[in-house]
């Protein structure tokens, strides 16, 4: 049984940073692109950032130089760095496996003004 596992999130002023962490088990991790998406409320979910199996990254405009996806096979982990947040940041941020064949249960990123 596939499981994603996030955590990292939490509450932060304007302009800090967090990093999220995806932990994956019971799948052959390494053969999927793995993404994070983040959904603000009474918003649609939205893709953030995406990194191939062989770490080819894609990010959502919005975030282009501030948020950085990177991926660890030997720990079937994926990572979110994201710094110079801001308070539209604000929303509960998934770990997707295969572009939203597997989620997980979601971690919550609040940014204070």
């Amino acid at each position: 049984q596939v499981q994603l596992v996030e955590s990292g999130g939490g509450l932060v002023q304007a302009g800090g940073s967090l990093r999220l962490t995806c932990t994956v088990s019971g799948s052959f991790f390494s053969l999927y692109t793995m993404a994070w998406y983040r959904q603000a409320p009474g918003m649609q979910r939205e893709l953030v950032a995406s990194i191939t199996r062989v770490a080819i990254t894609n990010y959502a405009d919005s975030v282009k130089g501030r948020f950085t996806i990177s991926r660890d096979n030997t720990k079937a982990t994926v990572y979110l760095q994201m710094n110079s947040l801001k308070p539209e940041d604000t929303a509960v941020y998934y770990c997707s496996m295969g572009m939203g064949n597997y989620w997980g249960q979601g971690t919550q990123v609040t940014v204070s003004s």
